[in-house]
């Protein structure tokens, strides 16, 4: 499986007993008589019986041959006798979240060859055996050296996917372009999707779909956000004038590809309804496939597998798969899109593709306008329906994902939902107060904001400094975990109430190496946005000739991916500037921490 069977046999031993437990366990009550036992054990054919007590907690396991040698004792009625009577106690388990290595250890430690399973909740969820554990390493060994390594192969597998993936969704701005009679757009994205198809499909010829250490997952967040963005500048190499440069040509195509698949939404164009509907429509869908992306990657990378398995696909009612979870992400903002685009129509703005650019913009919380003109010109419902989607797009998956379940289920309201409302509440009437705009006005950018949304209604470089302090905050905060927004997330403020602990040495004993871990992750990163922010700064202070206010503000934009815009960087801006402020675009959707994790493994 490696070059090196050492590693090979390290790899596999740090995998999840999960993925190698058997399933298909007889669990019975401690008072079933023996002899009906024996029966169910040869109805379903195992070895093995757990035994729970009254409230279904596992206290013992019965084998067959512990059932055999204490009915054959002359001594014990065998009538009589429940499994209790002849059950091994106590019980060594082992949890779900364990590796192969802790189940070798605990299994040496306790003399004993296999180990049930157990969920967060204490319920027996499967068993892991020492020959299924001694068969992978076998065939870790086994198996004949190839050239990449099991890690970079997970990386790889799982990157051809959402490629791949990328590529299909893009097939519909294409076709548009074709229908529209845009061959310039339509053959940009028709490159593009091949590009990101073959690719794709390479990298899963090499790879292998598998679970990923946070390492791991931090690349291959990174690695796709960037070739996403790289693949997407053909597009834009059609489009962008020729009598630049090739450096010039490539800086302008790489910020406008990274602020849309980033949901950045810094845009370039002053006048976008200069450029082709289609292509304007494509700009926004990059939006949309970078957000949903996003929450693919950050749930199947970071979200703890026992809740993937709790979710059920409205789809097919089966547990939350690679490609389903893909599908039911796209299905649930295809809903919300039609919904916005349509209600936008009803409320007389008759140009039904610049309506369905807009609700992907303002879902994807990117902040692209299909022209200058359409968010300047909108009655107060089409604001308040705008806030509403805004904020959809900044409340994680799991909220979105009630809605559409089978059996139906009320959102719940959980910690973080409530403080990012809280937040946002007491943020617009601050901003109300202090910035001098009317209160629908301050309330559309104060969600703007706080969704790093980056939707504007005009140019901000007018607002006091109270007013940019609260939208420079809000960016920094942004908006929930697993969601479309940027920030350091709301879940990053609630792990800092644990900071007293930290810094104490008495209550430090307190926490959990994780919560250690989460605690220190936030600190970071709430001191590197600021800092970085501060830096790009100055440094577009000094390049652009502007104010520090206006230019701070600008880079919290950029880091942030908030999209809220001062009016600083243009097409003037020089090329080397703009390459960098792609890749901080892509390193602010990562939350900065991933790459932290990727050069600092032991802070994940």
């Amino acid at each position: 499986m490696s070059t090196n069977p050492e590693r090979a046999v390290s790899y596999v031993l740090n995998k999840y007993v999960t993925e190698y437990m058997d399933k298909d366990v007889l669990i019975l009550g401690k008072n079933m008589l023996t002899r009906e036992a024996a029966r169910m054990l040869r109805h379903y054919e195992t070895d093995d019986i757990i035994v729970t007590d009254e409230s279904n907690i596992p206290i013992g396991i019965v084998t067959d041959e512990d059932i055999l040698s204490k009915v054959s004792d002359v001594t014990v009625y065998a009538e009589a006798t429940t499994l209790k009577d002849v059950m091994s106690s106590p019980l060594v388990t082992i949890n779900e979240k364990s590796t192969l290595q802790d189940a070798l250890h605990k299994m040496r430690d306790n003399n004993i060859r296999k180990l049930p399973v157990l969920s967060k909740k204490n319920q027996v969820i499967g068993m892991i055996f020492q020959t299924t554990i001694a068969n992978v390493i076998r065939d870790a060994t086994a198996t004949a050296p190839r050239l990449l390594s099991p890690p970079v192969k997970a990386v790889l597998g799982n990157l051809g996917f959402v490629l791949q993936f990328a590529g299909v969704l893009l097939l519909v701005p294409a076709i548009l372009a074709t229908v529209l009679e845009d061959p310039e757009t339509a053959t940009g994205i028709y490159l593009t999707t091949v590009l990101l198809l073959v690719t794709g499909f390479f990298l899963n010829s090499y790879g292998e779909k598998s679970s990923l250490n946070l390492q791991q997952a931090s690349i291959l967040v990174f690695a796709s956000l960037f070739l996403l963005s790289l693949f997407g500048t053909v597009p834009y190499l059609y489009v962008f004038p020729s009598d630049e440069t090739n450096v010039e040509v490539f800086a302008n195509a790489f910020f406008s590809s990274a602020a849309g698949f980033t949901t950045g939404g810094i845009s370039l164009f002053d006048e976008p309804e200069n450029l082709k509907q289609s292509f304007t429509f494509y700009r926004s869908y990059t939006q949309l496939v970078g957000g949903m992306s996003f929450i693919y990657l950050v749930i199947t990378a970071f979200y703890p597998e026992s809740k993937l398995q709790s979710m059920r696909g409205f789809i097919s009612g089966r547990t939350l798969h690679m490609k389903e979870l893909f599908l039911t992400i796209t299905v649930i903002f295809a809903l919300y899109i039609v919904i916005v685009a349509v209600l936008l129509y009803l409320f007389d703005e008759n140009n039904i593709i610049d309506n369905f650019s807009l609700a992907m913009s303002t879902l994807a919380t990117g902040g692209f306008t299909p022209s200058s003109t359409i968010i300047e010109g909108l009655v107060w419902q089409e604001e308040l329906i705008l806030m509403g989607a805004m904020i959809l797009g900044a409340l994680p998956f799991t909220f979105h994902y009630a809605f559409v379940r089978k059996k139906f289920l009320a959102p719940k309201l959980g910690k973080e939902v409530l403080t990012y409302f809280a937040i946002l509440g007491s943020a617009i009437i601050m901003f109300i107060a202090v910035s001098g705009l009317n209160p629908l006005d301050s309330a559309f950018y104060s969600v703007s904001a706080s969704t790093t949304a980056g939707l504007q209604l005009e140019s901000l470089d007018g607002l006091n400094g109270g007013a940019h302090t609260i939208l420079i905050i809000l960016m920094f905060i942004g908006g929930c975990g697993f969601s479309t927004a940027g920030g350091l997330k709301i879940f990053r403020l609630l792990h800092l109430r644990h900071f007293i602990c930290l810094i104490s040495k008495t209550r430090r004993a307190e926490l959990s190496s994780q919560t250690k871990k989460e605690v220190i992750s936030a600190l970071i990163i709430v001191a590197l946005f600021p800092t970085i922010s501060a830096i790009t700064g100055l440094h577009l202070a000094e390049i652009e000739n502007a104010s520090f206010q206006d230019s701070f503000f600008e880079a919290t934009g950029v880091i942030t991916t908030g999209g809220l815009s001062a009016g600083i960087i243009d097409f003037d801006t020089d090329p080397a500037t703009k390459i960098v402020l792609g890749f901080l675009m892509i390193f602010g959707r990562l939350e900065i921490i991933a790459i932290i994790y990727i050069f600092v493994p032991k802070l994940s």
